[in-house]
């Protein structure tokens, strides 16, 4: 099964299963570490069902949300009809340049074929001075992980992290532990795991130079 095919089958569940890996406090140490101001846009990268985008139009911003799975963006729909959810994945964001002023992506990095990539995709639709903030799990060994929930990554190394976006072009980065873990359990093995996450933010330079 590819990952859409698996995301489009979980969704109605999502929600609850979300809950199970890992707690709100994840979501709101993003919000808090890009510095929110309302009325401004921002971008829900691999929004699932809505985790991330809830707590933005808590906080009084215009989001748009994207997936691949329209199953998931359906779920979104429901529950936050005012939020913009459009179709789309890690090689193209179906998003202008430099249209947003805030980028999310929690629990995504670790499903994308190339992360380096994605980050400045990612970064293409931030305007200057916009923040990045990712959320994902530090580097581990749980193999199951790619087997049963389609992980092309077991997690990342901080420093790896850091290096993407500087090669972005984005400065102020700081990439620390957040001090939650995810929680997983095999559905074959029963084997129960905690992976810690990361948080990763950067700010977007007026004129971004972009690594070759």
């Amino acid at each position: 099964m590819e990952c859409k095919s698996y995301f489009d089958t979980v969704a109605q569940q999502w929600d609850a299963m979300r809950r199970e890996f890992f707690s709100p406090a994840v979501r709101d140490q993003a919000l808090a570490r890009a510095g929110l101001e309302a009325g401004r846009t921002a971008l829900d990268v691999g929004a699932g069902s809505g985790f991330v985008s809830r707590g933005l139009v808590a906080k009084g911003l215009q989001v748009i949300a994207v997936d691949q799975s329209e199953r998931m963006l359906a779920e979104l729909s429901v529950a936050l009809p005012e939020v913009d959810c459009r179709v789309g994945d890690a090689d193209f964001l179906p998003v202008d340049d430099a249209a947003v002023d805030y980028v999310f992506a929690n629990m995504y990095l670790h499903h994308v074929e190339d992360p380096g990539s994605a980050i400045r995709e990612m970064v293409r639709v931030l305007k200057p001075g916009g923040v990045l903030t990712i959320t994902d799990l530090d580097e581990h060994d749980f193999e199951f992980l790619r087997r049963e929930q389609h992980d092309r990554w077991l997690g990342f190394q901080q420093a790896q992290l850091e290096e993407w976006y500087r090669a972005a072009g984005l400065e102020d980065v700081t990439v620390q532990p957040l001090g939650e873990n995810c929680c997983a359990s095999s559905c074959n093995c029963g084997e129960q795991v905690k992976i810690s996450i990361f948080i990763a933010s950067g700010k977007k330079a007026a004129e971004a130079q972009l690594s070759t």
